[in-house]
């Protein structure tokens, strides 16, 4: 071989290469373009009532949807809802359906896209010596309850038409024992915090919020507006990464919870362990099996609408059905959310 086909053949060794170089910068290029940035806010710090999204973010489902996603915690002295009307992050999470009722009737233009648990897990718990096992038990009994839940308590006594003054509402913290020292004869919660419901003891009495007649929904996922109609496509990918999530924790649990813990150091493994059965019942029913993950009921949000409003609570103007929620991210992937009861 002569020195000048060498020189050539190096010369398209290099030329081979540099457009090789070019080309995986421009695939690099194209994959930072189309991996978005997602944020979800909190109303709370991240924990169990991220089972599913925690998975799918361990699992790389949102990166398979070209998404870059994050948990953003919220907290006492985070407004989540106020932070996502302002633009700051993409979706958010609040604990109840109310919530989002409420900022529709001050004019925030958000709206519920989906929600993560069918029936509210909020319940009033009872000892067996001074049982309230329906609501007709409620009148003369004195009840603990937290700032925020007095409303539920009211929409109780409303809906089975009980009088507010045979009830006394004692306001409590997030603490247990009020109960089993005698103070009051019902406390409020959560059935799915099982760790602070250890206190009062396996044949506590339980009566959900649910069962009394006031159907609210836990854990709506919402967003602006302006992200429904200029970046609807990222809320679809969204959903989608997030029902895999949540499917593959209601079949995996103890695997799940290991994925949970590598998102939130922070939590113990065996009170999530036990806290994600009861979650998961919740997130899975028989609307989830014939509707999907993520499913609502535009009934349940105008009954929720008509009832807060019979109560006062909407001190501007009562919102509409449409001003709260929206079927549209929902019907989107009706065919990719599975189907789970």
């Amino acid at each position: 071989m002569g020195m000048s086909q060498i020189i050539l053949g190096r010369r398209s060794v290099l030329q081979a290469g540099a457009g090789l170089a070019v080309a995986l910068v421009t695939l690099s290029d194209r994959a930072t373009a189309e991996t978005a940035g997602l944020n979800m806010q909190l109303g709370w710090l991240g924990g169990g009532n991220q089972l599913g999204e925690a998975c799918a973010h361990q699992l790389g489902y949102f990166k398979a949807e070209g998404l870059d996603f994050h948990i953003q915690p919220g907290g006492p002295n985070n407004d989540g809802i106020a932070i996502v009307a302002s633009g700051r992050y993409e979706l958010g999470q609040v604990s109840s359906s109310p919530s989002l009722m409420l900022a529709a009737s001050q004019d925030i233009p958000i709206r519920c896209f989906a929600v993560s648990a069918q029936k509210h897990p909020y319940t009033f718990f009872s000892l067996p010596k001074n049982p309230v096992r329906t609501p007709a038990d409620f009148p003369g009994k004195k009840v603990g309850v937290q700032a925020t839940g007095v409303i539920l308590l009211r929409a109780l006594l409303a809906a089975n038409k009980i009088d507010p003054k045979d009830v006394q509402i004692v306001t409590i913290g997030s603490d247990m024992m009020p109960l089993m020292t005698g103070q009051v004869d019902v406390v409020t919660g959560w059935l799915t915090n099982t760790t602070a419901l250890k206190v009062l003891g396996p044949d506590r009495v339980e009566l959900r919020l649910w069962d009394t007649g006031v159907h609210l929904y836990a854990n709506p996922y919402y967003a602006t507006t302006d992200i429904l109609s200029d970046k609807r496509d990222l809320l679809v990918r969204f959903l989608r990464a997030a029902s895999r999530g949540w499917a593959y924790a209601y079949d995996n649990r103890d695997k799940a919870i290991e994925l949970l813990i590598e998102e939130f150091p922070n939590l113990n493994a065996a009170d999530e362990r036990a806290a994600a059965d009861v979650m998961l019942s919740y997130c899975f029913d028989d609307s989830t099996k014939a509707s999907g993950y993520g499913t609502m009921d535009p009934k349940i949000w105008q009954d929720q609408i008509d009832t807060w409003g019979q109560l006062g609570q909407f001190s501007k103007r009562t919102p509409k059905l449409d001003e709260v929620m929206t079927m549209e991210i929902l019907n989107a992937t009706r065919d990719s959310r599975p189907r789970i009861g």
